[in-house]
């Protein structure tokens, strides 16, 4: 048979073309944009324990120079941020309680701004607010307490609640309203604990003030293996734990904010534990190690998960 191709048969080919192309698949349009995305939980193992982060919000803020490095100039502040590749003319905010299933007891850490946010992603978690059996306050601003109550009462039926007397006393005679609305009427439920008390097997105080006049971490042990539920102790991972002297708008005593900041970021670097950060990078767990005068976070990665 010749290679070349016959004058007929280059003829036939091309008339079989307008054919062919009637019948092809007529092209799809481009999949629509979707917008940015995240999961609601995410779950890790910590000895004979469960701990799962929960995104009950996240957004976006303003000129974060407003709110962090208070003590320093905006170049400084501008360079440090450059330095990590993070914008300096806005920061986006995470809002991460954190449930431990110790396999008796269900044991929520802090509420989110509202009852929506946290009810959601308790049940992208697979779990139901009446399943919650402890509800821990780290302390009682706003974003922490506001899950509490809502249209219908509280929002955890079954549970008792946890917090330092010094939180609760402070907050009591300071007229605040969210706290009037979310967290009195819960008093009569609310067992008021110091620095070492324990709320379940496993699960202990440590005082972490400054944030608050009774902010308070909590450690968690298990197995021979430890996490920190370290709450608003250090809320960003360059301005506050890279950089802990920096002064927070949100720190009430900010003297000591910073001395607990120093404390805890020491304990952690010298130990390795890891920690749940509630404000964080989603989903808000990572370690730290000691650099120069200050501290740098590592997101955790599979640690958890073997």
């Amino acid at each position: 048979m010749s290679r070349s191709l016959s004058r007929r048969s280059v003829l036939a080919s091309a008339a079989a073309l307008p054919l062919a192309a009637a019948t092809a698949p007529a092209a799809r349009a481009a999949a629509p944009m979707m917008g940015v995305g995240m999961t609601r939980f995410n779950r890790v193992t910590l000895g004979e324990f469960e701990v799962t982060t929960l995104l009950a919000a996240t957004t976006p803020r303003p000129d974060p120079h407003s709110i962090f490095g208070l003590n320093v100039s905006a170049e400084e502040f501008d360079a440090v941020s450059e330095a990590a590749n993070i914008p300096t003319d806005q920061a986006q905010f995470f809002f991460t309680p954190t449930v431990v299933n110790t396999g008796s007891e269900l044991v929520l850490f802090d509420t989110g701004l509202n009852p929506d946010g946290i009810t959601s992603a308790l049940a992208a978690a697979g779990y139901t607010p009446d399943q919650v059996d402890v509800v821990v306050i780290t302390h009682m601003h706003g974003d922490h307490i506001g899950g509490l109550m809502g249209e219908g009462g509280a929002t955890f039926p079954n549970a008792r609640y946890v917090t330092a007397s010094a939180e609760y006393d402070h907050w009591a005679a300071a007229g605040n309203e969210r706290f009037d609305t979310n967290m009195r009427p819960l008093a009569e439920k609310t067992e008021m604990i110091g620095d070492g008390a324990s709320v379940a097997s496993g699960i202990t105080a440590m005082a972490a003030h400054g944030h608050t006049p009774g902010h308070t971490a909590w450690m968690i042990e298990s197995g021979g293996r430890q996490l920190l539920i370290a709450a608003d102790f250090a809320n960003h991972y360059i301005w506050s734990v890279g950089h802990p002297d920096w002064e927070v708008k949100f720190d009430m005593d900010k003297q000591a904010a910073a001395a607990t900041r120093r404390r805890l970021l020491g304990m952690l670097a010298a130990d390795k534990v890891p920690f749940v950060g509630y404000h964080m990078p989603w989903p808000g767990i990572g370690y730290v190690e000691a650099r120069g005068d200050g501290f740098a976070y590592t997101p955790a990665s599979y640690q958890l998960m073997l």
